[in-house]
């Protein structure tokens, strides 16, 4: 990525964003500042104009709907940068076993300046990544070091076999793994602000349970379409939420992608799943 060539145009800033000064680079190439509260549940997907969020296959699918976008990567890294944890599903982590969940991973060129802002934040070089998997069904790789695994007991002999010794490994006694055992975890663990990358399904979830405060929802310009069977999952699946309100809070341009910022317009009660 050449980040002197990078620039998102600021549309719309509803309101100051929660006090934090970006280095300067940073703030150039995202167009002003950017700040997350704390406590806080946010999350970041890319999704084509008709709302597909995934596709089918072994490749990642946000590089495919993003078309690659360096600003999507950039404001991935940035989201990265302030997080206590990153929170995947199983089907995200098996996309994508190699890749380390971290800032430079994702945008390499602004490393240096993602490493000051977690310094400043008195954050450790990378976040925590917090992986849920009922069923155990995980392949190895780099990004299980110092992982946490929410797994159910169906899950947990195979698992054990599998996670190194520095993982951590969080049984529980359920059939299925609910929002509410994810957000005990995560309390327990005292991340405070928890990035949530995906799946739409674990999405769906926490947003049905009101565990999300924010969504970062980069509009990337292609249409994809959807039939039954074909694989594609749109940003909510498994989930009749109703109509839950949003509220634009900013909206910036790289070409003719968009990166909105919604603040989430209801909170529910969290249940415990039967």
């Amino acid at each position: 990525m050449s980040s002197a060539a990078l620039r998102l145009e600021r549309l719309l800033e509803r309101s100051a964003p929660p006090a934090f000064e970006l280095p300067s680079r940073l703030a150039e190439a995202y167009g002003g500042q950017l700040g997350i509260s704390r406590p806080s549940v946010y999350a970041n997907f890319v999704a084509s104009v008709d709302g597909v969020v995934a596709v089918p296959g072994d490749q990642e699918s946000g590089k495919i709907i993003s078309q690659a976008s360096r600003a999507d990567r950039f404001v991935m890294g940035l989201l990265r940068a302030f997080a206590d944890a990153v929170l995947i599903g199983a089907d995200t982590f098996r996309k994508t076993p190699r890749t380390l969940w971290d800032s430079p991973t994702i945008c390499p060129d602004f490393a240096a300046e993602f490493a000051q802002v977690r310094a400043r934040l008195q954050l450790p070089p990378r976040p925590q990544l917090v992986i849920v998997s009922g069923s155990g069904r995980l392949e190895a790789g780099p990004a299980l070091e110092d992982a946490t695994v929410v797994t159910t007991r169906a899950g947990e002999a195979s698992l054990r076999r599998l996670l190194p010794g520095s993982a951590r490994l969080a049984v529980l006694e359920g059939e299925r793994v609910s929002s509410a055992d994810v957000m005990r975890v995560v309390r327990e663990a005292k991340f405070e602000r928890l990035l949530c990358e995906g799946g739409p399904s674990l999405f769906g979830e926490l947003v049905s349970a009101g565990c999300i405060d924010e969504l970062f929802l980069t509009v990337s310009p292609q249409l994809f379409g959807r039939s039954a069977g074909d694989g594609k999952k749109a940003l909510l699946e498994g989930v009749d939420l109703g109509g839950i309100p949003l509220e634009l809070q900013s909206l910036r341009r790289d070409a003719s992608h968009l990166f909105l910022r919604y603040s989430i317009g209801e909170r529910r009660v969290l249940t415990v799943d039967a």
